[in-house]
């Protein structure tokens, strides 16, 4: 078969992760440039996520919606509660999770925890303020250990933010799970 062929027969019957694949790409494009996941995007796709569910695998389908968007939801709003993460990421992973459910959100989470964490590492090593971070990395370890209150944590994020180096997350999450599908032979 022809590319052509093979990618138009890959998108047709794969088309939910085409999808999520192609909605990832926009949102990382969109978190790159104005570091913010739009809301213009998540919540369709969320609603939109349940509304496929259920329309193609009844209330049971849409049970494994729900609940993936749940699981989308848990993996970062620790991360979101204490300051570390913009609410339009934690939404634009519930946002997989309604689409591709629980198990899938999950692995597709854990590869782009690993990428967004090397991306990190390469932004500070590019940057040449690895003591800088080193040095952040301890003071924030030690205040949420320490003070345990989310919102006690949140203000003094909202604080330091200024002074950090931002990782628009959308775009780990786009890559790590576009390559988990890819990976899997999700959407070939």
């Amino acid at each position: 078969m022809a590319f052509p062929q093979a990618l138009l027969h890959a998108v047709t019957q794969n088309w939910p992760v085409w999808v999520v694949s192609m909605t990832l790409v926009i949102a990382a494009y969109i978190d790159g440039k104005k570091l913010k996941v739009p809301n213009l995007i998540t919540y369709p796709m969320i609603v939109s996520g349940w509304i496929y569910s259920f329309a193609f695998f009844g209330w049971e389908g849409l049970g494994w919606s729900l609940a993936g968007t749940i699981v989308g939801l848990a993996l970062l709003l620790p991360a979101y509660a204490v300051g570390g993460m913009g609410a339009g990421d934690v939404k634009l992973l519930a946002g997989v999770g309604a689409w591709v459910w629980g198990t899938t959100t999950l692995y597709a989470f854990c590869v782009s925890a690993v990428l967004g964490g090397l991306i990190a590492v390469g932004m500070v090593l590019y940057q040449k303020t690895w003591q800088k971070h080193h040095d952040q990395f301890w003071l924030i370890w030690s205040e949420i250990t320490t003070i345990r209150n989310p919102d006690t944590l949140a203000a003094i994020a909202a604080e330091r933010k200024p002074t950090m180096m931002l990782l628009p997350y959308g775009i780990p999450i786009a890559i790590g799970t576009i390559a988990y599908f890819a990976w899997t032979g999700m959407l070939v």
